[in-house]
């Protein structure tokens, strides 16, 4: 039975339909934010995962450039790691907090990626000039039959100048690019027979003399180890060799330093 001055249950039923919809109005707002952080997560979880990718790209690039060990710097695999499980109690974890703390992760990855950049752009500089520079045989087989400097000259016995030196070997086995190059002469030369001459850049040059046969032509692009001709003994010639020249500028340098040099 109703008590004189209790208000009438439609105004109960009136007031907790008001907070009903008060309470869903701010659930669904919850939920928006909610839903509008999810959006501001993902963005910049996909914009760390992109940079995370070429990094992992330059990563790769770097261990096979640097002829590290590919199993040891896996970049396909999480970083092995371990440790006792510790109970601590744990701090809530608030999302401005994590928003905060991918924004460093942002600004860490940025810091990082030039700085890769470089070190990937100085490697293959490195080894651009590795591949350019003369060091090495530029036969597979074979030994040293006359060296760089004053000699007897072997066709007439007079004292003469020899500007390279010859390696000796079997008739038509391979001669080989002492440096990645263009080919600047592929021909007979006076006194030579069959030369090869490649341009390495940097005011290096090297020449391969008394060829069998020449297997590259004039303006070809030649990498490191290529076979450009088969090993002779044409021109002023006593035997199958093959004459060795490396000139810097235009002028002939002792090729031995070159030929010791690791490859």
């Amino acid at each position: 039975m109703p008590v004189a001055g209790d208000p009438g249950p439609e105004l109960y039923a009136a007031a907790w339909k008001a907070e009903v919809l008060q309470q869903r109005d701010e659930v669904q707002g919850a939920i928006k934010d909610a839903e509008q952080n999810l959006d501001a997560l993902a963005l910049r979880m996909g914009e760390i995962q992109s940079r995370v990718v070429r990094l992992d790209a330059l990563g790769r690039r770097l261990v096979e450039m640097a002829d590290l060990d590919a199993e040891e710097f896996n970049f396909d695999a999480p970083p092995a790691r371990g440790g006792p499980e510790l109970v601590t109690e744990r701090e809530p974890f608030e999302v401005p907090d994590f928003l905060a703390s991918l924004e460093n992760l942002v600004r860490q990855l940025e810091d990082r990626e030039p700085k890769l950049a470089v070190v990937e752009g100085t490697l293959m500089n490195r080894k651009l000039h590795a591949e350019v520079f003369p060091t090495g045989r530029p036969v597979k087989k074979g030994w040293i039959s006359s060296v760089f400097g004053w000699r007897n000259d072997p066709i007439n016995g007079k004292r003469a100048f020899h500007e390279g030196i010859d390696f000796a070997g079997r008739a038509e086995s391979e001669v080989v690019a002492v440096a990645a190059g263009v080919v600047v002469w592929s021909g007979r030369r006076w006194g030579f027979g069959n030369t090869v001459e490649i341009n390495h850049g940097n005011g290096y040059t090297t020449l391969y003399a008394h060829n069998e046969k020449n297997l590259v032509k004039v303006g070809e692009t030649v990498k490191k180890g290529q076979v450009l001709a088969l090993l002779g003994s044409t021109g002023r010639s006593n035997g199958p060799h093959v004459h060795f020249e490396v000139r810097r500028n235009g002028k002939a340098v002792n090729p031995i330093k070159f030929v010791r040099e690791k490859p």
